[in-house]
């Protein structure tokens, strides 16, 4: 969303609008929220000078510690125990604090985390290695060929993450059951000719 914005920062943003841009199907809302909460835009959805002015920046080396300003100010009281320290906070230490903070739950206090990520990310800013997901070269390697022949982009994401989903899903095919049941009512006034005619058809259609 915000590269768009950063492409063309129209003078209200709505949930409507981020439907229409085709990001986060059913979670539009959630998406206004964090750009209020950053100050991009205000409550009815327009968008502020600050926003504005931070999101033209067309250089890089501009546009990020702008950003990155932007969101210190709406996590003033993160930065204001950890300091600097809270951009590289590991995605365990962040939950924490998120759900000790606002007293929610673990799934939230994660999404609160996740947001955060990505928004430090945004300012330049890494994750704490801790959070990492360590993954033998091999396992690694042969995600990677297996992102290429099944069109994959695993640049959009971490490559420890895509790896350890790659495998997951593997593993998740190969236990995967099949199972079908057929019911058969027969007629209880028909002929052992009708019986017949029924299991043939049957075996003709479903055993060929």
């Amino acid at each position: 969303m915000i590269g768009f914005l950063r492409k063309n920062f129209p003078p209200s943003v709505t949930a409507d609008t981020v439907r229409k841009l085709g990001l986060a199907s059913k979670n539009e809302s959630y998406v206004i929220n964090v750009l209020q909460f950053l100050g991009i835009i205000d409550e009815a959805g327009k968008r502020t000078e600050i926003g504005h002015k931070v999101l033209t920046l067309h250089d890089e080396e501009q546009f990020t510690p702008a950003f990155g300003k932007l969101v210190k100010d709406a996590y003033a009281d993160l930065f204001g125990i950890r300091g600097d320290e809270a951009w590289t906070m590991s995605k365990d230490d962040l939950i924490g604090y998120f759900r000790s903070a606002d007293k929610t739950s673990e799934i939230i206090g994660s999404r609160q985390a996740g947001v955060f990520t990505a928004l430090s990310e945004l300012s330049g800013h890494s994750v704490g290695s801790s959070t990492a997901t360590k993954v033998k070269p091999t396992t690694l390697s042969r995600a990677k060929r297996s992102s290429r022949k099944i069109g994959a982009t695993a640049s959009t994401q971490p490559a420890e993450a895509y790896a350890a989903t790659l495998s997951t899903t593997e593993k998740s095919k190969s236990e995967m059951a099949f199972t079908v049941r057929i019911e058969i009512n027969l007629p209880a006034e028909g002929t052992a000719e009708t019986y017949d005619t029924i299991f043939k058809s049957i075996r003709a259609n479903l055993f060929p």
